[in-house]
């Protein structure tokens, strides 16, 4: 989310000290007492567990980190992968060398698989064995059913991974969508809950390649998020603070002239990113993934790959100005490509900010310009690709605003669309709330935060937002059908202490070939 915690309210800026330098060539420092208090020594040496990502009908990455007593130019690990947790059945198999180079990280592109087909893998390295994964291939032609956990905005300092850790416990989840926030650059009580005794490492705020690295490897190490790594295939794209608040291909909001050339810390974020994450490895991070024909994901990257500066206000002379670029030609073209050309039932799009017209109902705080709102070239031009194309069953999820959210698509709700019948939406779009960044409901009175969503939701204010939730933490299952879509809002008890209690919150489904969204609770 961008620095605003609710419709309420902007929250100030902080900016931590300067950057930390480090020589990517130099081995890199022994873990300090700060990280090491979370090392599970029962996990040595695979104390941030392992993970898997990116899976395609024949392939999947899998991931792990080998943490070594003391440094090492390199170190031999083995993989396994296999149909059974018993590893009589091991489909494939390899040695690989890992180093400082890649901050002694892992990732196997493992081949030779079968479409749909559930699998387990783990590592073997300085005479230890690591936890064994678990995850699957996607499936090659028509299926019943898929279902999708959609994830987003992830702050280690604002309380414990709740959500995460119900999403772990599921055995429902084809693969887990994460959409961006996967860790805060924020120094330590920049912005979070420091009464949790959950510090920010390293204290400052992330700058250096070394400084990325340590935040990961902290996120890493929490129970929650290793447990639902452990237990699904993730597919990640990043937002803005992966790198800096309101990021953008040139500069962010979150950095500062004393903090260095801002492209030395895009490039390390990036680094660290492509490193810790089970993502493969390519030039951009935009790409997609086909779900047989039941669906294809279509995962844009709305930060890196072309993002122009943001304006400062909808006067901004150049606001609407051709220039002004999300996606850029290239990646525009790509979208366009994908959602001409699938044939999946469904076209899944991971968004990280939200794509439909929001009127957040404030004075001080209208229109979000980090948004889509804030690029209207860019998000007229979807809208009528996707109209003059008559292209159906397209579905936006969404993170980004630690807020849920359910619209009826549309980029003016005023002039073409009926919102009693949902006629002249061209899409659906589910906006995920936060795993546990916070929102409005920990700076203002619950009731009052209630009224506001009355206030902004189904009414002329925006018509065609028909749900949203500004309160709670959790997470979105998105099942996909043959004949229908369906959004179930699973939100967690606290994120303030360790709990095991969720609930269904909400549910919504849109049936195929319609853009008018039903509510079953």
């Amino acid at each position: 989310m961008k620095h605003y915690q609710s419709v309420i309210l902007l929250i100030a800026l902080i900016t931590a000290c300067g950057p930390s330098k480090t020589k990517e060539e130099q081995l890199p420092k022994l873990p300090k007492d700060g990280i090491a208090q979370y090392y599970d020594n029962s996990l040595k040496p695979f104390y941030h567990g392992v993970a898997s990502g990116d899976p395609l009908t024949d392939k999947v990455i899998i991931w792990t980190r080998v943490t070594p007593e003391d440094s090492l130019k390199a170190i031999e690990v083995d993989w396994e992968i296999s149909t059974d947790e018993q590893f009589k059945n091991i489909v494939n198999s390899g040695k690989v060398s890992t180093s400082p180079v890649d901050d002694y990280t892992v990732k196997i592109d493992a081949d030779k698989l079968l479409p749909d087909t559930k699998y387990f893998y783990r590592f073997k390295a300085l005479e230890a064995v690591s936890p064994i994964g678990r995850t699957n291939t996607a499936p090659e032609s028509m299926v019943d059913s898929l279902k999708f956990a959609v994830v987003s905005c992830s702050n280690y300092e604002w309380g414990y991974f709740n959500a995460y850790k119900k999403l772990a416990e599921r055995n429902d989840i084809d693969a887990v969508l994460h959409l961006g926030d996967y860790i805060y650059e924020y120094g330590a009580g920049g912005y979070g809950d420091t009464t949790l005794n959950r510090i920010h490492i390293p204290g400052h705020e992330i700058i250096s390649l070394e400084d990325y690295r340590l935040r990961y490897s902290q996120y890493r190490l929490d129970p929650d998020l290793r447990a639902a790594h452990q237990n699904h295939p993730f597919i990640t794209i990043w937002d803005d603070h992966e790198i800096a608040n309101n990021s953008y291909t040139e500069g962010a909001q979150n950095h500062q002239p004393d903090e260095g050339p801002y492209a030395e810390r895009r490039e390390a974020a990036r680094k660290a990113y492509y490193e810790w994450l089970p993502v493969r490895p390519s030039n951009h991070l935009y790409r997609n993934f086909k779900y047989g024909e039941l669906a294809e994901l279509i995962m844009l990257d709305e930060r890196l790959e072309a993002r122009t500066a943001p304006v400062d206000s909808v006067m901004d002379p150049t606001f609407e100005d051709e220039n002004r670029a999300m996606l850029g030609t290239t990646q525009m073209q790509w979208f366009e490509d994908r959602l001409k050309t699938t044939n999946a039932q469904w076209k899944v799009v991971g968004n990280q900010v939200i794509y439909s017209y929001l009127n957040w109902g404030r004075p001080t705080f209208n229109i979000n310009l980090d948004s889509w709102d804030g690029y209207p070239v860019e998000q007229k031009k979807i809208a009528e690709f996707i109209k003059s194309n008559e292209i159906e069953n397209v579905v936006f999820v969404t993170g980004d605003t630690h807020s849920a959210f359910a619209f009826e698509v549309t980029v003016n709700p005023f002039s073409d669309y009926d919102p009693i019948s949902g006629q002249g939406a061209f899409a659906v779009e589910f906006g995920t709330t936060s795993i546990n960044s916070s929102n409005s409901d920990e700076r203002f009175p619950v009731d009052s935060v209630k009224l506001h969503e009355q206030k902004i939701t189904n009414t002329p204010v925006n018509p065609h937002l028909k749900y949203s939730n500004l309160r709670d933490h959790g997470y979105l299952v998105l099942s996909l059908y043959p004949d229908e879509a369906k959004a179930n809002f699973y939100f967690v008890e606290t994120v303030k202490k360790p709990s095991d209690k969720e609930e269904l919150g909400k549910s919504v489904t849109v049936k195929s070939g319609t853009h008018h969204l039903l509510f079953e609770k």
